[in-house]
């Protein structure tokens, strides 16, 4: 999925013929026991490919949480690249959960690790923070939109420790009066639209993170009305293990839903080693029934 078209592109088509379920790989300590690995770099490895190997038969989308494959340094860095690698060949669209924020040439560096093609960590996506200002992602969003890749901004995220400053109503700034969940949104949104080709996209390149188990309204997020072009892509974690029901889903994300990328992890994982092709058709079947 790595070709010349934008991210919201390959997104659109990812949709149309694999649905949008998104594997989370997240290989915690006691999921690796669980599946007779080790936890170790090695252990990360095999975890994550056969992930990708059960993702790629029933799914177009993974997602792998880098902190696991940090803790175990360079050699779960060396595991994640392959990992990667593997999957992207294999034609899933991959997420990097990375959750980088900076400014300036740091955040630019941040950007270039997990998009610049050719990185040994290229993914076609990450997740990243604009807690210091949407500005101070200038520089990744611009080197994104240059590479064809995408980028997830936390927004409103899924863990109610973050609802005080989500919530929170901004005093100055252009869009003073809004929330910071929204003020984020409100952005990206603004930002697909600037593009010169806006008008012909299905979907942006750029999205935002919206928790499944957040109250969206409260913390100013407008699901009622029409989006325009292109559409808004939402990275949406908080099903399955978290407690959301893919019951609520229209509820959850009214006009929205249909950039919606339904992120799940441990409830996919705990299938094992032997039962998580299943488990991913089987909820694939089921999210597609919830989001039609």
């Amino acid at each position: 999925m790595s070709g010349p078209t934008s991210f919201g592109d390959r997104l659109d088509a990812v949709f149309a013929t694999r649905g949008r379920l998104c594997v989370g790989i997240d290989p915690h300590a006691s999921l690796l026991s669980e599946w007779g690995q080790s936890d170790s770099a090695e252990g990360v490895r095999e975890f994550g490919l056969r992930v990708v190997e059960a993702a790629a038969n029933h799914t177009g989308i993974v997602k792998p949480q880098v902190a696991f494959f940090e803790r175990h340094g360079a050699a779960g860095y060396a595991a994640l690249e392959r990992i990667i690698r593997e999957a992207r060949a294999a034609g899933l669209l991959v997420i990097a959960d990375v959750k980088r924020g900076d400014i300036g040439s740091s955040v630019e560096a941040y950007g270039e690790a997990w998009l610049r093609p050719g990185s040994p960590l290229e993914a076609d996506a990450m997740t990243i923070s604009a807690y210091q200002g949407l500005g101070s992602i200038e520089s990744v969003l611009v080197a994104a939109e240059s590479a064809n890749k995408g980028l997830f901004v936390l927004a409103a995220t899924s863990n109610p420790e973050a609802a005080a400053i989500q919530r929170a109503v901004l005093q100055q700034s252009s869009r003073a009066g809004s929330t910071v969940a929204q003020a984020i949104t409100s952005g990206v949104i603004a930002w697909n639209e600037g593009r010169a080709d806006a008008a012909t996209r299905s979907f942006g390149s750029v999205g935002v993170v919206l928790g499944a188990t957040n109250e969206l309204s409260l913390a100013g997020i407008d699901t009622e009305s029409e989006p325009s072009r292109p559409g808004l892509p939402v990275l949406a974690p908080g099903f399955g293990y978290q407690g959301a029901e893919l019951s609520d889903f229209r509820r959850i994300y009214g006009a929205l839903g249909p950039g919606v990328i339904v992120s799940e992890s441990r409830s996919i994982l705990g299938a094992g080693p032997d039962g998580i092709a299943d488990a991913i058709a089987r909820r694939a079947d089921e999210v597609g029934a919830a989001s039609a």
